[in-house]
C-alpha cells in the first residue's frame, strides 16, 4: 500500500464564499484556516499547498463572545523606541473589521512561505459585495 503525495501543480482548487454574519471570529477562523490549507480533502499533504480560495463576505458583522471587544488588545509595535500601539478589538472592528478577520486567520496558517502562500488565497470583504462573480464561487456554510 503506497502513501499518496499531493503535488501543487495538480490540485484542482474550487472557490468558496462565506457569509461570516453572526459568526463567532475564533471558530469561524479556525474553519476557514482549515480550508485554505486543504484539511477538507482527502489529498491532503502537510507539505504541499492543497487549499481552495476563500472569499468572505459581512465581515463587518463577525461577534466576539464574552467581553472580548474590550478586554482583547492588537497589539502591534512601530519598531521605534517606544513604538507599542494597543488597539481595542471594538474599534478594531468598527475601522478595519477585514484586517482583524484576516489577522485571526493568518494567525492559524503554519508560519514561512507554505502558509504565506496559503494566506494568498483569502479574500476578505466587509459588505456582501465582491468581484468575484466571474470565479463562479459555491456558498459554504459554516
Amino acid at each position: 500500500m503506497n502513501t499518496y503525495m499531493a503535488k501543487a501543480e495538480t490540485v484542482e482548487r474550487k472557490w468558496y464564499i462565506v457569509d461570516a454574519k453572526n459568526l463567532v471570529l475564533g471558530r469561524f477562523a479556525s474553519q476557514v484556516a482549515s480550508i485554505l490549507r486543504g484539511k477538507n480533502k482527502p489529498i491532503f499533504t502537510p507539505h504541499c499547498d492543497t487549499g481552495d480560495n476563500v472569499i468572505i463576505i459581512n465581515a463587518d458583522q463577525i461577534k466576539l463572545t464574552g467581553r472580548k471587544l474590550d478586554q482583547k488588545i492588537y497589539y502591534h509595535h512601530s519598531g521605534y523606541p517606544g513604538g507599542l500601539k494597543a488597539t481595542p478589538y471594538r474599534k478594531l472592528l468598527q475601522e478595519k473589521p477585514e484586517f482583524a478577520v484576516r489577522h485571526a486567520i493568518i494567525g492559524m496558517l503554519p508560519k514561512g512561505p507554505l502558509g504565506r502562500q496559503m494566506a494568498k488565497k483569502l479574500r476578505v470583504y466587509a459588505g456582501d459585495e465582491h468581484p468575484h462573480e466571474a470565479q463562479k464561487p459555491e456558498l459554504l456554510v459554516l
